[in-house]
Formats: structure tokens, sequence, C-alpha cells
């Protein structure tokens, strides 16, 4: 990097600082904070969505991916994503809007505790924050490897310097900033990604690059499965990722919650599946045609993509390229955060704190923005450790611990919204999410240690969504739990009325309710 690249960056982190400084005007309430009072339009919420979902993992663990295996890239992970949005398109995303508009609620998991009881909800939210540090973390340290490879700064400062940017700008604008930021980063993302593209067509055959590169590419590169990729994983991969990102590690879930209607969301999912489908193929392209440019140094060859930058791009262009890797981590991060916070100061803290029931808007905004910075000063420190024997390697805490890890935590959150679900109760829920969470550890570790060359990475990341998914079916059958209350809250939820709900303001915390309260207009 020169001058000229430098320039670029520390520009782009301006921007960011100052979008979130503007956002901060249009923060009031606690509402706004974490839901953006309702009133995001269902393209920008699209578009957040989007960009929320995928990180500098992209230009690392998933380069090293297309590098070694090719097209199974894009097969095996973001197509699976885009079905699955498509899916939860009509299935989940209005229900979710109808939380906030019905529920009046701002964490995605306040409903829980009268869908289910304040013994489930917390289950969920502790887990589902710890999973969170150790996720976030992993993407810090995806980027900080990137910014390594350019600018020779250490990983430790490269996540400080991406951390602090981050907390500055999401922590002032709450949700409003994390949807402007990834919009004005979706915008450099296209113009870095196309750049990278024409670069690549340009050192190949030009524009007939696009259908003369397979022949020169490894044998292999076209299939759709490859690897540990296989079809078996695919398949997981889908069912997981429905629900992970229709709303079940909750940041995206807020989207589809800060639209004005349930239509709205609806509308939303439909955008950000279709982005998932277009555009990574941009992306991924140049990745598929890396071997025939660079010699990946890393055994894992994450730093392909990162060498082909420096190979191919001049200077200002290669700066605007290391700022399109900031866009997706600086995205998916803030916005994480901000879920966590909203999870934090309206689930935890007023089980844990007679205090924080009684909050009113300001202090609730204050806790708000103070347990961003805390989580984000967290998920720092773990990536610090992202590469140590507990963790390996980027991409294993990505795919196995996330993938894995977030089924059980998913399936009594996503599927509790569908009335087809109503007599699975706080029984289910709880024994598919602890049984769920055992099953990773036991296929991950005793077992995975004892079978020779290890468990197949499908079932490590599959068999713990399989055993909640059929342990919280089975059980609703043999112990049915619905009640008129509960019954109320899924007749809210899912009924459709036309949508036309203005949005409603986000009441101050109430304390625990019981697993029987009615919930009231």
């Amino acid at each position: 990097m020169n001058s000229l690249d430098w320039t670029v960056l520390i520009g782009y982190f301006g921007v960011m600082v100052a979008i979130g400084l503007w956002s901060h005007k249009r923060v009031d309430t606690v509402g706004d904070f974490f839901t953006a009072g309702g009133k995001m339009p269902w393209w920008l919420s699209g578009i957040s969505h989007h960009m929320s979902g995928y990180s500098a993992v992209m230009f690392t663990g998933y380069a090293g991916i297309a590098y070694t295996y090719g097209v199974t890239s894009f097969v095996t992970w973001s197509l699976p994503i885009a079905i699955g949005i498509f899916i939860g398109a009509k299935l989940f995303a209005p229900r979710l809007n109808r939380l906030r508009s019905r529920l009046h609620v701002a964490s995605p998991l306040e409903y829980l505790k009268n869908r289910y009881n304040i013994q489930t909800q917390q289950a969920l939210a502790w887990s589902g924050l710890l999973l969170k540090i150790v996720d976030v973390g992993a993407k810090w340290a995806a980027i900080a490897t990137l910014l390594s490879v350019f600018t020779g700064l250490t990983i430790t400062q490269g996540i400080l310097i991406t951390g602090v940017v981050t907390a500055i700008y999401c922590t002032v604008g709450g949700l409003w900033a994390d949807a402007l930021t990834e919009l004005g980063q979706f915008v450099i993302q296209l113009f870095a990604g196309l750049a990278m593209l024409i670069a690549v067509m340009g050192k190949l055959d030009g524009f007939s690059t696009l259908w003369t590169v397979w022949d020169k590419l490894p044998e292999g590169h076209a299939d759709p499965t490859a690897g540990p990729y296989t079809v078996t994983f695919l398949l997981a991969f889908l069912f997981i990722k429905t629900f992970e990102y229709n709303g079940g590690m909750w940041n995206q879930a807020q989207r589809y919650m800060a639209t004005d209607s349930a239509r709205s969301a609806t509308r939303s999912a439909r955008l950000s599946a279709i982005l998932w489908f277009v555009w990574p193929l941009v992306l991924f392209f140049p990745m598929w045609c890396a071997p025939l440019l660079v010699d990946a140094q890393k055994p894992d060859a994450s730093d392909s993509y990162a060498l082909m930058t420096e190979q191919l791009l001049p200077h200002g262009l290669l700066g605007l390229v290391i700022v399109g890797f900031f866009s997706h981590t600086m995205a998916m991060c803030s916005s994480d955060a901000n879920a966590i916070a909203a999870v934090f100061t309206r689930d935890i803290a007023p089980t844990l704190s007679k205090a924080a029931r009684g909050w009113n808007e300001r202090a609730g905004l204050i806790a708000a923005r103070w347990t961003t910075i805390a989580f984000l000063a967290l998920s720092m420190s773990v990536a610090t450790q992202v590469n140590s024997p507990a963790f390996k390697d980027i991409i294993t805490v990505v795919i196995k611990w996330v993938a894995g890890l977030m089924g059980p935590i998913a399936i009594p959150f996503m599927l509790g919204l569908l009335r087809t679900f109503r007599k699975s109760g706080p029984t289910a829920a709880l024994v598919s999410w602890a049984t769920g969470l055992l099953a990773f550890w036991l296929v991950n570790y005793p077992i995975n240690w004892s079978v020779d060359g290890g468990v197949p990475l499908q079932y490590q990341v599959s068999v713990p969504l399989a055993v909640s998914l059929v342990l919280y079916v089975v059980i609703g059958f043999v112990k049915p739990e619905d009640t008129p209350e509960r019954d109320a809250v899924l007749t809210r939820i899912n009924e459709d009325d036309g949508d036309g709900s203005a949005a409603a303001a986000v009441p101050a915390q109430a304390g625990p309710a019981t697993d029987t309260a009615p919930v009231r207009d």
C-alpha cells in the first residue's frame, strides 16, 4: 500500500464515523436504537440484511476453499443461503416483523418469555451471546489477517483499528447507523468487486475468460461439490442457513423487525435472497481463477485473494478493494453487536438486576451503548486467540462452531414462531437446546477423536441441529404444553390482517414474565 491507498482507507473510516454521528440524531428511544423505530424502507432493510450476512471470511477462508476446490465454494455456501432466505421470506420474515408491530418488543428474544418461559429465554440468550462472541472474534481475525498482508500491521493492531472504528459508529447511531453504513459499504463493494473481476479477466483472456478459463483450471474445479463439501454437506448447510439467515442468529431478524410492515419484511427478504444469488458469483469468479495467477503461501490458501489483489490492482484501486474487505466485516460485526446489545439489555439484564427492570428510555439507551462496547471488546479479545489450538483457524470457527451450535439455539426461537409447533412448549425447547449442545460436543470432540480420520464435516455441523429438531417436534407431541396464553401469542404473530400496522413504540422494559403471562394490546 502507498499513500493513495492509505488515503482511501482512512477516508472510508472517516465516512463510517460521520454516518454514525449523523444517525445519532435519529435515535431517541430504545426502539430507534434496536429496530429503527419500525421506519426502515424495505430496500434498505434488504441491502442491510445481505451485507450483514458475510464478512472478510469471504476473502480469507472461503477464498481458500475457492482456490482449492473451485465452484463448490458458491454451490455449498451462498447458493443455499439464497434459497434459505427465499424460503424464509414468507415463512419467517413477516412473523418476525409482527414481533415488533404487535408484541411491541425491541429484542428478537423478548417474546420467548411468553411463548415458553423465562428459563427458556435466558438459556437461548446466554448461549447465543457466548457463541456470537466467538463468531465475531473470528470475523475480526479475518480482517486483521488481510490487513497484515497489505500493511504489515500485526493481527492485534488490525483488530484494534477495525474494532474501534466499528464501535464508534454503531454505538452512537444504533441500527440506523448499521443500515446506512451497510448501504455505503454495498456501493463500495460493488465497485471493488467489479474492479477485481475486470482485472482478472484482463490478465487472462478478456471477457471470454468467463467461458474459456475452465479448461485451464485444476481438474474438478468446476464440480459443484468437492472435497469435504459433499452433497450431504450441501443439504445440511441449506437446512442450517435457512434458520440462521432468517433470524436464528438475531441480527438478520432485526432487519425484518425494522421495516414498517410484514409485507415490507417479505420484500426485504426477497431482495436479500436475489443479492445472495447474484453478487457472490462476481466475488467468487476471481477466486476460482486464482490458481492460474498466484501461488498461495498458507496451507489453507486463505491468503490467495490478498496476494492476487496486490499483484493485479494499481494503487488507489488496491485501497478500494481493501476497503471492500473492511466493509463486509464491519457490516456483520456492527449488526451482531447491536443484536447482542438488544438481547442483553432487554432479556438478560432485567433478570439480573431489579434496577434494570425500571430503566427509562435514557437509561435504556445508555445501557444499550455500553453493552455494545463491551461485546465488541470481548469479541476483539477472542479474535487474538482465533488461531490458537482451541479454535484452530478462522474457517473452523465459522463453519464448524457457528453452524454446529447455531441449530440448538435457533430451533426453539424460529419454530416457536409457527403455529404448526404450538404444542412444543418449555420442556421441548429446553431439552432440544441442551441435547443439541451436548450432541455438538460429542460429535466434534470425543467421537471425532475416536474415529479414524475424524467425523466428516457435514455430520459435525448437521447432527446437533438434527437432534434438536427431532426432540423439539417429538416432545411437543409426547408432552404438549400449549395453553390459551401461548396460543394468543402465536395468533398475534401469525394472523394476517393486511399488515398495515403502524410502527409501535417500545415500552419500558418490564420485569421477567411468567410462562403463562398473556400478551395484551
